[in-house]
């Protein structure tokens, strides 16, 4: 459980598996008050499917090391969702809004998030699923989700582009 406080405190993004069948997601973090939180929907990350777990959902989390980059350690996590009338509502967003980077106005950041985002409190259960020395050899990949976007095109052409010729030797 230290080495999920710890981690938990110096990361800022971490990879979530939740849903049927089970989805990854990377997700900017808040460690606080004992537990991860993530604000999604609206204009902040998009989550998909957070918001249909069941209460309280059950989701790995990965984390990855601040040294070299590798994957460090999975645990479990229960997900409940926070909501404005609850008590750990205000104190919650104020950390968010003071961790989160670009927020236009941290004064009415949460009033905003209230309407359109959610916060979700992953608080974990003690469950380990992978550790330092027991990792699994998988690699983990996904399927990338389908999305509308395509490339675009070829690119425009360069006008007044200098040629580097080899230079003449005789």
């Amino acid at each position: 459980m230290a080495l999920v406080t710890e981690l938990g405190r110096k990361t800022g993004v971490s990879w979530l598996r939740y849903g049927v069948p089970p989805t990854s997601h990377a997700a900017w973090h808040l460690w606080f008050d004992d537990a991860l939180y993530v604000l999604s929907g609206g204009a902040e990350q998009q989550l998909p499917g957070i918001e249909e777990l069941p209460e309280p959902g059950r989701v790995e989390v990965t984390m990855r090391s601040k040294d070299n980059g590798g994957r460090l350690l999975t645990w479990v996590a229960r997900a409940t969702a926070v909501l404005p009338g609850d008590e750990r509502w205000q104190p919650v967003t104020a950390a968010l809004a003071a961790d989160r980077l670009n927020v236009p106005d941290l004064a009415t950041a949460p009033a905003g998030w209230a309407r359109t985002s959610r916060v979700t409190r992953l608080e974990p259960t003690g469950e380990l699923v992978e550790q330092p020395g027991a990792l699994t050899d998988g690699a983990h990949l996904a399927t990338p989700v389908p999305t509308p976007a395509t490339t675009r095109g070829p690119l425009p052409r360069v006008l007044h582009r200098r040629v580097r010729r080899r230079p003449k030797l005789s």
